[in-house]
């Protein structure tokens, strides 16, 4: 029994050096009392226990019954020693996250090479893609814009007579000047012609444009002192094209377009053909073609010869001039009917026939600020108020100063210019400058000139 009782005291003894874990002391790190017994003293080889189970109960931090001591009592120590901790999730989260960042890490093949994710691998070859289209568009307009551009001994001149249109927001005035001027050199010529002189004045914050014919053959001031025709100004380069017609309209042009002849009848082609109204029966003669009145869709050789044909239409020189504003309307409402992934194809087709100061940005630009305006398109036609004249043998074309410069301020408000009846803005009407044509060479007492003439620019048929 004593012996029993002695197992049973030494096994109590150790589950409460196991429980109550190191003594105050030296959990504080000071040293143990003098009077403590050494640690270990009582298992002393050879001495028997030298302490009862009162004075062993009496030492521990948590005197543990054996009599008391139950299975929830055992196992609840051990199930809190089980249980997760904070610092456990975490260091969880943190082996996901690098399972993550693992997984998307090129990895090692089998033959030491590493392995690209296959998202990786799209993204590589999207973004190779894109720099390859934008690489390929940058040239296309590169391309376009070469092909467009002004001979290089020209543009310098050229960009010293134009304006910078005046930067507006949209509740301002957006309108600006282009002279368009068509060229028709041919193979008897050494020089080329400038057959076609139109301003037309760009609103695109109300989608109108108003074009407006200049004869070819009217009379002005040549820089010798002398008398020529304005389109001889074209002889010395376009920048002395844009100061004759600025000076004699009156306002400042901020754009440049030439337009080839021969060229005019594949833009046509390339737009599907335009639709005019032939305002009468026209048979053949310099054009080479025939045509009937009334509403017709023209390919582009035709369009090409009605833009040509002056002998056999009303008003000669002055009927032609209006079949060609027709034409260039036509061809301007076709292309801003397209749409604007169509536009830059077609600005691509007009490269080619077409020389300018404007980049294909800037035409497709434009066009665009008309189709989102809001506004349906309005393209006024008017030409400048002309008469026949002889003079020293020459045949020249007169102006009717009066009548150009009230049309030149209906032009410059944006109004019909052809509407006489129409009130003229305070602005335009206080404008000296408008319509002045301070280089015109023809007669400034006009009336009884013009009434005697052989043709007027009201002798052309009427487009109903």
């Amino acid at each position: 029994m004593a012996e029993h009782e002695a197992k049973k005291d030494e096994e109590l003894e150790k589950r409460a050096d196991s429980v109550s874990g190191p003594s105050d002391d030296a959990a504080a790190g000071t040293a143990p009392a003098d009077d403590a017994p050494a640690p270990g003293a009582h298992f002393a080889a050879g001495s028997s226990h030298a302490r009862t189970r009162d004075e062993l109960e009496g030492a521990v931090a948590h005197p543990v019954s054996p009599e008391a001591e139950s299975l929830d009592e055992l196992t609840s120590s051990r199930a809190e020693s089980l249980r997760p901790s904070v610092a456990r999730h975490a260091r969880a989260h943190d082996r996901y996250e690098t399972a993550l960042r693992e997984e998307a890490r090129p990895s090692a093949s089998s033959d030491g090479r590493r392995r690209v994710p296959l998202a990786a691998k799209i993204l590589i070859g999207l973004v190779a893609v894109l720099a390859v289209v934008a690489v390929a568009a940058g040239l296309w307009v590169r391309g376009l814009d070469s092909a467009m551009s002004v001979d290089e001994d020209q543009r310098e001149e050229l960009e010293g007579a134009l304006v910078d249109p005046e930067p507006a927001t949209a509740e301002e005035d957006r309108s600006f000047y282009v002279l368009i001027l068509g060229s028709d050199a041919r193979e008897a010529d050494e020089i080329s012609r400038a057959d076609v002189i139109m301003l037309a004045r760009v609103d695109t914050a109300r989608a109108t444009v108003t074009l407006v014919s200049i004869p070819r053959d009217t009379m002005v001031q040549a820089s010798n002192g002398g008398t020529e025709k304005i389109n001889a100004s074209y002889n010395y380069g376009p920048a002395f094209a844009v100061r004759a017609v600025s000076e004699f309209a009156g306002v400042d042009i901020a754009h440049y377009v030439e337009v080839d002849f021969e060229g005019l009848e594949q833009v046509v082609d390339a737009l599907g053909g335009v639709t005019v109204t032939i305002p009468e029966d026209i048979p053949a003669g310099n054009g080479g073609t025939a045509f009937s009145a009334g509403e017709q869709t023209l390919t582009g050789e035709q369009a090409l010869s009605y833009a040509r044909e002056r002998y056999n239409v009303s008003g000669g020189d002055f009927g032609r001039a209006q079949a060609q504003r027709q034409i260039v309307e036509a061809i301007v409402r076709q292309v801003l009917a397209a749409s604007p992934v169509q536009i830059p194809g077609l600005v691509g087709q007009l490269a080619s026939s077409v020389s300018t100061d404007l980049s294909s940005a800037d035409i497709a630009s434009y066009a665009l600020e008309i189709q989102r305006s809001g506004e349906s398109l309005t393209i006024y036609s008017a030409a400048a108020p002309s008469y026949s004249l002889s003079q020293g043998g020459v045949s020249y074309v007169a102006t009717m100063y009066d009548e150009w410069r009230a049309m030149m301020r209906r032009v410059d408000a944006g109004l019909d210019p052809s509407d006489s009846s129409a009130e003229i803005p305070q602005e335009q009407a206080e404008d000296e400058r408008l319509g002045a044509a301070t280089n015109a060479a023809g007669p400034r007492d006009y009336r009884a000139l013009a009434e005697s003439a052989a043709l007027t620019t009201e002798d052309v048929a009427a487009v109903e």
